[in-house]
């Protein structure tokens, strides 16, 4: 039986052309060793050399961590040599539940700005106002349904008192939206660490999607806890 072929090397023009990234930067990344050892690196002359063709896609990947990741370079480096398969393993992860969020947005019908001003009754202005401070997102067709949710919140708290004439204006979302960032991007590094390499990617993305609304739950009944921890430590201090 014949032996597999390995595939023949590529000089340092084609591995930029299949690569898509500059002869010199290349060069870079094999000086600071992002590339490797460069044992697979085939000298004919001092300046003629080629290299293996699975440098492609690592050179690749060190691009997209750079360009979509902002990971400087020691950190790539670091990472790739701690494990490039489970690097490899993480972006695709990343890239599909990317994709499934966005294909969910596009699937969503929106509500117009005038629908949600004669049901929720929130001024136009204020409506403008959480769209400048980025807690509402909303396009040319109206509001996706989170937009509609936070929104619907917020005319709940209205309706039970927190209105401008006691001080509470649309300036107070971002509190909440402060303290969940550096929560939400834990959360991220947490739950991609597990499921990255350790299982299927199908497997994982019904892991993420039956995640969402007991993450919900559960952030909920947490939040009612604390907040009752909280008045009672401040009406003990008053005490």
């Amino acid at each position: 039986m014949a032996g597999v072929q390995e595939r023949p090397l590529l000089k340092m023009s084609e591995l930029a052309e299949r690569s898509g990234v500059s002869p010199g930067t290349i060069r870079y990344y094999l000086r600071e060793g992002l590339l490797g050892e460069g044992a697979d690196v085939v000298r004919t002359s001092r300046n003629m050399a080629y290299y293996p063709p699975e440098y492609v896609e690592r050179i690749v990947l060190i691009k997209r961590l750079q360009e979509e990741r902002f990971m400087p370079l020691r950190v790539i480096k670091g990472a790739l040599e701690q494990d490039p398969e489970r690097v490899r393993a993480l972006m695709e992860l990343e890239d599909r539940i990317l994709e499934r969020a966005l294909e969910t947005v596009e699937d969503q019908s929106r509500i117009s700005r005038k629908l949600v001003e004669e049901r929720y009754g929130i001024p136009r202005n204020a409506l403008d106002r959480l769209a400048d401070i980025g807690v509402l997102t909303p396009s040319k067709r109206g509001y996706d349904r989170d937009d509609v949710k936070i929104i619907e919140a917020i005319a709940n708290f209205r309706a039970g008192g927190y209105d401008e004439a006691l001080g509470f204006t649309v300036y107070d979302t971002l509190l909440y939206r402060e303290a969940l960032e550096p929560l939400v991007e834990e959360e991220v590094n947490s739950l991609l660490g597990k499921l990255a390499g350790e299982v299927e990617i199908d497997r994982a993305m019904e892991i993420v999607a039956a995640g969402v609304e007991p993450l919900r739950e559960l952030i909920g009944a947490m939040h009612s806890k604390l907040l009752l921890a909280a008045l009672r430590r401040h009406r003990g201090r008053e005490g």
